[in-house]
């Protein structure tokens, strides 16, 4: 189940509200089982065979906290690595044993067959979780070992496919604090606030732009110089509108139920450096990996030449965690080896123009985007050089009018703008550009945005979600729903 469909919308979300705080009248247990169960009819929905692999890992995980707890005062670090292992094993088999079997068959000229091995919806993710749970219980975080509240820590609906990755002590502290368990219509208006602008955002931003995407991806011969250089915008603006929808939408549900998630993104194309980027875009998984990863290796407290291989190091698992494939492994090395030179040239750069560093930052982080879709490190270097010879600057019929949905198009008529639209060559292109880098760099985080609690948001959030649901045709994935 996805957040951007009918069922979700119009059903599972406003009865599972509805449930939660009812059941929480009667008991606070049955308000944590009806979260309990609506999180395992939401993973289960797409295929309920899935759900044997999340229970066999919180069930394995779960007997490690209490052997952890048990044995605490021994300080036994076997015991806490061994859970970790097996999450990582877990991880590694799933999502990188057939990447691991291909390349083996072409250094070594072998044919050994590939596994019918189907992912797990959100493995990335909820492994992580499991290791921060832990960890946690490792340290001595987690006072009471429920395996209720675990459970719901590692399933809880809005988090368990795309995050954000939360810390425990957090999570289960919100779920057991009784003044929360009651209903509280600010949070419930605030919620549905946010949820409709992050649909809005996926269904008329991000899916908009998706089309053009697929459209260059699928069509490198037949595009123009232009097509690509578009292209490759489009799918800096795809994911961002993408993520970013995903996150209010995930936001916006959970703050319903009176939980809040950390904030996962805050404008990243606002972002004057790399440095800068990776603290505004999942900024939950840039926390983790510096808080299990990073720190650990020693951070920068071990000198300089350690420092920079304990930034490449997190950048090349961060690449590696995002999918199977030579382009994520490639995207982190060079997002690794850019953190680097932006560390060592920190002082010249804050010396420069604020524009200048700002084109900069967006120019690289639009390129490295590219590859990260490109399904291979051959397609991207095919786009790279068609861009590059610059061979033909005129933009092709293809990207133009997949821009022009019929809603603008009857507007346009409506204002009688018709005549403009069609003698502007490229008016499609000109229009969703500069809405995009307006609501990108002009507009603040939606949390804080939409607090402000006034007559005219609340009409303006109704009306782009009504827009949304009648132009959600169709279902479409989440870019990181494939992770």
């Amino acid at each position: 189940m996805q957040f951007n469909s009918f069922i979700f919308i119009l059903l599972f979300l406003p009865v599972t509200v509805a449930l939660y705080f009812i059941a929480n009248r009667v008991c606070s247990r049955l308000g944590k089982l009806v979260l309990l169960v609506s999180s395992v009819i939401f993973y289960s929905y797409t295929d309920y065979k899935l759900l044997f692999i999340l229970v066999l890992s919180i069930f394995v995980n779960y007997i490690g906290t209490i052997l952890i707890e048990r044995y605490r005062d021994r300080k036994n670090m076997l015991l806490v690595a061994i859970p970790i292992i097996a999450n990582i094993m877990l991880l590694l088999y799933f999502k990188y044993l057939n990447f691991t079997i291909s390349n083996i068959n072409f250094i070594f000229s072998r044919n050994i067959a590939l596994n019918n091995i189907i992912l797990p919806l959100g493995i990335s993710f909820f492994t992580f979780q499991q290791i921060a749970y832990v960890v946690a219980v490792s340290k001595g975080d987690i006072k009471d070992n429920n395996i209720i509240d675990y459970i719901i820590f590692i399933l809880y609906f809005p988090k368990i496919l795309m995050g954000p990755l939360m810390d425990p002590v957090d999570f289960i502290e919100q779920l057991n604090d009784d003044d929360l368990k009651k209903i509280d219509i600010e949070n419930i208006a605030l919620g549905i606030k946010i949820f409709s602008l992050g649909l809005f955002k996926k269904v008329m931003f991000a899916d908009v732009f998706a089309k053009v995407v697929n459209w260059g991806y699928s069509n490198i011969g037949d595009a123009s110089s232009m097509d690509l250089i578009l292209v490759i915008l489009f799918y800096s603006f795809e994911i961002y509108f993408d993520f970013s929808g995903y996150s209010d939408m995930a936001t916006g549900a959970s703050l319903m139920l009176n939980i809040k998630l950390p904030i996962n993104f805050d404008s990243p194309y606002k972002a004057l450096s790399i440095k800068d980027f990776w603290k505004r875009w999942h900024i939950s998984l840039t926390s983790f990996l510096t808080k299990y990863i990073y720190i650990p290796l020693g951070g920068n407290k071990r000198g300089i030449v350690r420092t920079y291989i304990n930034i490449m190091f997190v950048f090349i698992i961060s690449g590696i965690w995002h999918g199977a494939n030579w382009t994520f492994i490639l995207w982190g090395v060079l997002n690794g080896a850019l953190s680097i030179i932006d560390k060592i040239l920190d002082k010249y750069e804050k010396k420069m123009f604020e524009a200048v560093r700002w084109i900069g930052t967006f120019i690289i982080v639009t390129i490295l985007w590219s590859l990260f879709r490109a399904e291979s490190i051959k397609q991207w270097s095919e786009i790279m050089m068609k861009i590059l010879m610059f061979q033909d600057l005129n933009i092709t019929n293809g990207p133009i009018w997949l821009l022009a949905f019929p809603e603008m198009i009857f507007f346009n008529d409506l204002l009688k703008l018709r005549w403009f639209v069609d003698n502007v060559k490229g008016f499609w292109v000109l229009l969703w550009t500069l809405l995009s880098f307006a609501i990108c760099l002009l507009f603040e985080n939606n949390y804080r945005k939409l607090r402000v609690n006034s007559f005219a948001v609340t009409i303006f959030a109704a009306l782009i979600f009504i827009w949304s649901i009648i132009c959600l045709s169709s279902e479409s994935s989440f870019v990181y729903f494939n992770f």
